[in-house]
Formats: structure tokens, C-alpha cells, sequence
């Protein structure tokens, strides 16, 4: 597991790579699936959290979503004071707050 620096874009180059990742679907106990992360341009920096809180914690719990908090650094407060503008982040808010585990399905590219 990383330990995160204040800076988003150096966390990133601790963690894996996305190459052979076309999205992320992240779905809820029912099955629903809640939010997906495509491999583009804008969202690579989330589909790199959300791979690595998968594969460190096999789910997004509130465990992972504070970790997953601490790598997204600098954005956390940005996205606190600016609800909806990092859809993403949002995502690990509502499990903070106690909004049930999501699950991760990677879908290969």
C-alpha cells in the first residue's frame, strides 16, 4: 500500500498502470451499478484510484474510501467545498458517511 504525498499527481505515479483497462463499474450490494469510469482523458487519474483501492482492498469500504481520500490529495477539500464538481470523490464521501461497499469490476481493454 502507498503512502500518500499531498500531491495528487505524485500519488498517481506510485500506483499501477491502466493500460489494459478499458473502465471501472462500480455497483452496489443489490448488483446495481452505480458508477462507471471510462479509460479517457479527464477520468484516468480516477480509473487509477479506484484499480489500486480494488486491488489493495477488494472493495471500495470506508477503509479504502478514506485511503482513496488521502491519494486524491489536493482535490478531497476541492471537491468537499464544491459538491458534484468530482463525481469520483463524491462517490468515497457517501461511504464515509456510511453508504453501503461498493464493488470494483475492471473491464479489460
Amino acid at each position: 500500500m502507498i503512502q500518500p504525498t499531498s500531491s495528487f499527481k505524485d500519488n498517481l505515479a506510485l500506483m499501477p498502470s491502466i493500460d489494459t483497462l478499458a473502465a471501472i463499474e462500480l455497483s452496489d450490494p443489490k448488483g446495481e451499478i452505480v458508477a462507471r469510469i471510462d479509460n479517457q482523458p479527464g477520468k484516468q487519474g480516477s480509473l487509477i484510484v479506484y484499480q489500486y483501492l480494488h486491488q489493495e482492498f477488494g472493495e471500495i469500504n470506508m477503509e479504502a474510501a478514506q485511503h482513496g481520500l488521502d491519494v486524491f490529495a489536493e482535490h478531497t477539500p476541492d471537491a468537499k467545498a464544491r459538491p458534484g464538481a468530482h463525481p469520483n470523490i463524491d462517490q468515497l464521501f457517501r461511504i464515509i458517511d456510511g453508504a453501503d461497499a461498493l464493488k470494483v469490476t475492471l473491464i479489460a481493454a
